[in-house]
């Protein structure tokens, strides 16, 4: 009995020092490869924010390979991306309530389906099925809009989500020779 209860004690110590020293380890170590980045826009009423982890595309196919086709993906790396506006929007005509989302997408070869979810997981893939599955739980999915996709004829090495106002203000995502802009008015 009293080797059961040190061998359930030394478990309990274990499981405690990975979640509290080998996580944060990890993700530390994680963000060395894809590094966090924010960016804001506080222009015109607007208040919005974004904040992602930016990998690099090293020689890879990116879209339809890294990151498949018609497969939930957390649109960056680490932790899902989070997006927050402190008032109301519109997103593609759609209105999104101020409020903190994590925001996925749905890559496809003509077009994207970009979501924005009410929860916010600690990460943004499963570990049990090696990174290939997102945390994403569809039952808090708040807005979901499909924006077309824009070849780029130069390659673009790190993943970005930027803010851009040209003739209206866009969400702009874009990586290898794909970008996707999703129109955000008031």
């Amino acid at each position: 009995m009293k080797a059961l209860k040190w061998i359930v004690g030394i478990l309990v110590v274990l499981a405690l020092l990975f979640y509290f020293v080998g996580m944060p380890f990890l993700k530390t170590q994680t963000k060395k490869n894809s590094p966090e980045t924010t960016n804001t826009y506080t222009d015109g009423g607007y208040d919005l924010l974004v904040n992602y982890s930016s990998p690099s595309k090293k020689g890879r196919v990116i879209f339809g390979e890294l990151v498949p086709f018609d497969k939930v993906w957390r649109t960056g790396a680490n932790e899902p991306t989070r997006f927050e506006t402190k008032t109301d929007i519109m997103v593609m005509g759609k209105p999104l309530p101020a409020g903190n989302y994590s925001l996925w997408s749905i890559p496809k070869e003509g077009s994207w389906t970009v979501i924005f979810n009410s929860a916010i997981p600690d990460w943004g893939a499963t570990m049990s099925s090696g990174g290939a599955e997102a945390t994403r739980d569809p039952e808090t999915d708040v807005l979901q809009v499909e924006a077309p996709v824009i070849n780029m004829t130069n390659s673009q090495e790190d993943f970005s989500i930027t803010f851009d106002e040209y003739n209206g203000l866009f969400l702009t995502l874009a990586w290898d020779t794909t970008k996707v802009q999703v129109p955000i008015t008031q």
